[in-house]
């Protein structure tokens, strides 16, 4: 028998050409290789998916903390004294590195699943090396500047969290793809066995998940409460100037059911509206009373304080990025705006028959009227709470409203202490509509919202179903992704199976030959193909002692002498 090295056909790969020059700047055939990638390429994998898995929960991060923007901003700027809106860089490079850093991830992926060697580029090690530098240095700024925003990422986990689980699970079970192809191709060895262990470990968590998922939006309908009322915080600053007779005029347009405000007494006890200790953020005191633009906002007497433009400020920094969507009357208002008195607000919702809850700031210790009881320069109607108290004690202390952050109200004390007990409950700051969701299925009576517009345009939670309906989606999730997994291995191992369930662990090649003379049909005729294949394999047959085999109407024709052979020996015979 004569064995023959198969013919090389030069065909264009321009994908390939394309993923190995993106990746590695290997844009040549003779640049790439089968070979078993290096422990250092498969170190700078690692990294580049550790860079990727950092950079997508610092995304889902800035994503969720979208709720508390304007927080962050005004957090720098009592550090800086400059207001300036430091999410859009953040946001920006977030949005630039994730890219990237995915990108990469998947052209690596792609090597893979190819059996190409991984060689990264050196200016892709050097990019991300300093996007993994970068967002470990955010995730450290972060926890120290704005710590208490990690909750966000929890609260939300409570209404993303089903979604997120049917998300990793089909990502996962994609990846079974390239991590069966990847077993299939090594050689019997414990790496083996340690990536499909990994991988089962994977999945197998994935599947039991939902045991761990709760959320108050996993309820029955009937159960649902009323909707929560909004109330105006610092009346609508996302359409007018925050604390001013146009912002609670625009809040009142959006039919909320109360007015929230920050109140300071001015030098000579006059109770306005303020929620900065300095007066140089919302006026335009730098041109007035340069002197004293430093100074806190109760050392001004109300005629100063009355004589500040309170409106301009908003249409030169544009703090919500809504001056745009303003008309030309509304901006004119706006460059008009004056500082809002307690007593002006206080008449506005009588007219309108609005409720109005506000914080006290009391003055600083050298101010005249600091000895004296704020509540005699402003009486109470009603008191309210920002502890989260027993429900005898608020009752002692004739407490009907206990106002909490979002981060502080959990449906479960919502629901077994304070229901039923007359104590409402009213969360802040609310401002998009999966929180307002989630806030109404935990039984939350009232927000108050920056957002009043925002939240008039959500009727009914964003989503709500019972146990039974997410119970059927998780087992119906798990079930398909089994599926998914068990066709993808049968698939990648298909001849190795065909092989071993056909009963025959060693072939004759001289049968092989035997079939040029003799017809069969052409489904037996690839069946001792493959185990010829395999029977070289196992004998140790180097891949490139390959037999040249052409198939054609049910014939294996070889080289013409090797016909013959058998056809002259037959005829002495």
């Amino acid at each position: 028998m004569v064995k023959h090295q198969p013919l090389q056909v030069y065909e264009r790969q321009l994908c390939l050409s394309c993923l190995t020059g993106i990746y590695g700047c290997r844009w040549k055939r003779y640049q790439r290789s089968h070979d078993d990638s290096s422990k250092w390429e498969c170190s700078w994998f690692f990294l580049v998916c550790c860079s990727f898995l950092l950079l997508l929960v610092w995304s889902y991060f800035w994503l969720e903390a979208r709720n508390d923007y304007n927080e962050f901003n005004w957090l720098l700027y009592n550090r800086s004294a400059v207001w300036k809106d430091g999410t859009v860089p953040i946001l920006a490079t977030t949005l630039t590195g994730f890219t990237y850093t995915a990108f990469l991830m998947i052209l690596a992926l792609c090597h893979i699943a190819l059996g190409q060697q991984l060689n990264l580029y050196w200016i892709h090690k050097i990019v991300v090396l300093a996007i993994l530098l970068s967002t470990i240095t955010g995730v450290v700024s972060i926890d120290d500047f704005w710590q208490d925003e990690w909750d966000i990422v929890i609260i939300s986990l409570q209404f993303t969290g089903p979604f997120l689980h049917i998300g990793a699970l089909a990502a996962v079970t994609a990846l079974g793809w390239v991590i069966t192809n990847q077993v299939v191709r090594m050689e019997r060895s414990r790496l083996q066995v340690v990536m499909l262990v990994i991988y089962v470990s994977i999945l197998l968590v994935l599947y039991l998940v939902p045991l761990f998922i709760s959320s108050p939006c996993i309820m029955d309908r009937s159960k649902l409460g009323p909707r929560p009322a909004v109330i105006g915080r610092r009346g609508a600053p996302m359409l007018a100037p925050e604390h001013t007779i146009m912002s609670f005029s625009k809040a009142l347009q959006q039919k909320v059911t109360a007015l929230e405000a920050d109140v300071t007494i001015s030098l000579d006890g006059v109770p306005f509206l303020m929620r900065d200790r300095t007066l140089r953020r919302t006026t335009n005191v730098d041109k007035l009373f340069p002197a004293r633009q430093d100074h806190d906002a109760s050392f001004f007497n109300w005629t100063e304080i009355r004589s500040l433009n309170a409106g301009f400020w908003f249409l030169r920094d544009d703090p919500y990025w809504t001056v745009q969507y303003m008309s030309e009357k509304d901006r004119n208002r706006t460059a008009n705006q004056t500082v809002c008195s307690l007593a002006e607000l206080l008449r506005l919702a009588a007219r309108t028959n609005r409720s109005v809850i506000f914080s006290l700031r009391g003055p600083p210790p050298q101010h005249p009227r600091h000895q004296k009881k704020v509540r005699a320069a402003v009486p109470l109607l009603q008191q309210t709470s920002d502890e989260k108290l027993p429900v005898a004690e608020l009752k002692e202390r004739g407490i009907s409203t206990l106002t909490l952050h979002y981060s502080q109200a959990r449906a479960q004390d919502i629901s077994r202490q304070f229901s039923g007990s007359n104590v409402s409950v009213n969360v802040y700051p609310v401002n998009e509509p999966w929180l307002y969701s989630l806030m109404w299925c935990s039984g939350v009576q009232s927000v108050s919202s920056d957002a009043p517009h925002i939240l008039k345009k959500v009727p009914n939670p964003i989503w709500i179903m019972s146990a039974d309906e997410y119970g059927l989606i998780w087992i119906t999730s798990d079930l398909i992704s089994v599926a998914i997994v068990i066709g993808i291995f049968i698939f990648q191992n298909y001849h190795l199976i065909r092989w071993k369930m056909s009963g025959m662990r060693s072939y004759n090649p001289e049968q092989i030959m035997l079939s040029a003379v003799v017809r069969r049909p052409s489904r037996d005729i690839n069946l001792m193909k493959e185990k010829l294949i395999f029977s070289e394999i196992s004998n140790g047959v180097g891949s490139t002692d390959e037999l040249s085999v052409y198939t054609g109407n049910g014939l294996d024709a070889y080289a013409r002498d090797d016909i013959m052979m058998p056809a002259r020996h037959a005829n002495k015979l």
